[in-house]
């Protein structure tokens, strides 16, 4: 219920109100779950909801693993931030081929047993006989990170929150802060006696808060759960490069969230089909990462949340995740006027299409090179002046975030053309690896180099069909119709 009381405090700040059970005429509907394909599809262009499809390829533990693995191998020096994992019982062999070789080597490591779809912590334990593993149930298998880094002689891990306002394109906007979870036994490398000390290898909250260790402080920087932004000072104050702590952080969202794009991408076109690239997205996401980091400060992904805890049970928990919300939904810009506004477009659409595009049903086998080219140009004019309005509204939609930022960072698309360079090629490795032979539409839009045009771009485009269009109109009708400059291929691929 904490969750719904904070979140009514926020929709209260922003002046929206809660609407009536018809959810036609809500703005904004927020789900505490996954929400189904069909409820998706029924949406209206002027209202956002809180979840997109396809995501769980990435929140359900079994999914992440089994996505990740794949892209291992076409990607492996640039997805090193997940531990060896295995998903039982289907990759059962391979497990036990790994302890093996280890016995083999005369080495020997700790595993962590993990419930596929589980949460908060249950069903989680450590293991070092590997033997005693139940080959037939479902669950992941995963090498225990056993030298992390501590703090205060306690092992911990790091929430940070994410936000993902649009697949098409991608749009990822990191959290400036978040939590600090510690467990409440000091650590001590695992060995036969100490697996079942879970308050001293777990960081998970619902755990650690049953320990009667466990400290509750009104304060950021000390107990058992304290803040980024205060870790972030402990980081600068003893000499670590704090630029490339958050800078790797970015980095392992971003590229977690590329390998979910394909499977998100794909889901929203089937939810919203016939909606051109770039239109305003109906889904949003607030996600939960879970990072742990090792003694060399490297950051390791342990699960991502889909519907991360926005319980207050500590002043730390309330000022955080009100902040999360409350800036997510100012970034989001949902207006009262958005629904009339949304209404009217769908309505002139409409008239366009009947009126704008009935010249085109009237071509026959007979009509003249002249008409034909006529056609093909007025084509080609309208896919551009739809492209233009695209732009503009992108362009619009850039500068509200940049003013609304609040305590938000937008990591992608980033700032550093190398960093987009090697992003946009990890997601056309992305599309390649998971949707080949079954999206290859897809697959196009991602180098569809009208997505790259800029409104300058698109207006010199214009100009020339105006050109051709002249020259057109200077030709009789009897004259063969010239060849004119503009190119009549389809701007985009309706999928």
């Amino acid at each position: 219920m904490q969750r719904r009381v904070l979140f009514r405090i926020v929709i209260e700040e922003m002046t929206f109100q809660k609407a009536r059970d018809d959810d036609e005429m809500a703005n904004l509907i927020w789900n505490d779950s996954a929400v189904q394909h069909e409820k998706i599809a029924e949406l209206r262009n002027y209202q956002r909801i809180n979840h997109f499809p396809g995501m769980g390829e990435i929140c359900r533990k079994d999914c992440l693993a089994r996505n990740m693995s794949k892209m291992i191998k076409s990607q492996p020096q640039e997805y090193s931030f997940i531990p060896k994992t295995w998903i039982f019982p289907a990759e059962c062999t391979q497990f036990q081929n790994y302890v093996k070789e280890l016995k083999r080597k005369r080495k020997q490591k700790t595993f962590i047993v993990k419930p596929a779809n589980g949460a908060m912590g249950h069903g989680i334990s450590l293991i070092r006989n590997c033997e005693k593993l139940p080959v037939q149930e479902h669950f992941i298998v995963q090498e225990y990170l056993d030298k992390p880094f501590l703090m205060e002689g306690y092992k911990f891990d790091l929430r940070f929150y994410i936000l993902v306002t649009s697949c098409d394109p991608l749009r990822v906007f990191l959290y400036n802060d978040g939590l600090v979870r510690m467990g409440t036994e000091k650590y001590h490398m695992p060995n036969e006696s100490n697996l079942n000390q879970l308050y001293m290898h777990l960081t998970n909250y619902s755990v650690n808060k049953h320990n009667e260790n466990f400290e509750r402080d009104e304060t950021v920087d000390k107990g058992s759960k304290r803040s980024i932004g205060w870790f972030t000072e402990f980081l600068r104050t003893n000499d670590y490069d704090v630029a490339k702590f958050w800078g790797d952080v970015s980095e392992l969202v971003v590229k977690t969230l590329i390998v979910a794009e394909p499977h998100v991408l794909h889901a929203y076109r089937m939810c919203r089909p016939g909606q051109p690239p770039g239109s305003t997205s109906v889904c949003f996401e607030v996600l939960g990462f879970d990072i742990i980091l090792d003694r060399k400060l490297k950051p390791w992904l342990l699960e991502i949340n889909r519907a991360p805890s926005f319980g207050t049970d500590q002043k730390i928990d309330y000022d955080m995740k009100k902040g999360v919300l409350l800036n997510a939904l100012k970034l989001l810009n949902i207006r009262a006027s958005d629904k009339r506004r949304n209404l009217a477009q769908q309505k002139a659409e409409a008239q366009r299409r009947l009126y704008g595009h009935g010249s085109m049903r009237k071509l026959t086998a007979g009509s003249s090179e002249w008409e034909k080219q006529r056609h093909l140009l007025e084509r080609r004019r309208e896919e551009l002046k739809e492209r233009l309005a695209q732009v503009r509204k992108q362009v619009s939609r850039d500068e509200h975030e940049k003013r609304h930022l609040g305590n938000y960072r937008c990591i992608y698309p980033p700032d550093d053309k190398l960093l987009l360079e090697k992003y946009e090629s990890l997601l056309s490795a992305a599309f390649q690896t998971f949707l080949a032979g079954r999206a290859a539409s897809l697959q196009k839009e991602i180098n569809n180099p009208l997505k790259r045009m800029k409104e300058e771009d698109i207006l010199d485009l214009l100009e020339q069909c105006e050109l051709d269009d002249e020259k057109l109109m200077g030709k009789t009708s009897k004259q063969k119709g010239p060849k004119v400059h503009c190119i009549y291929t389809p701007i985009y691929t309706d999928i």
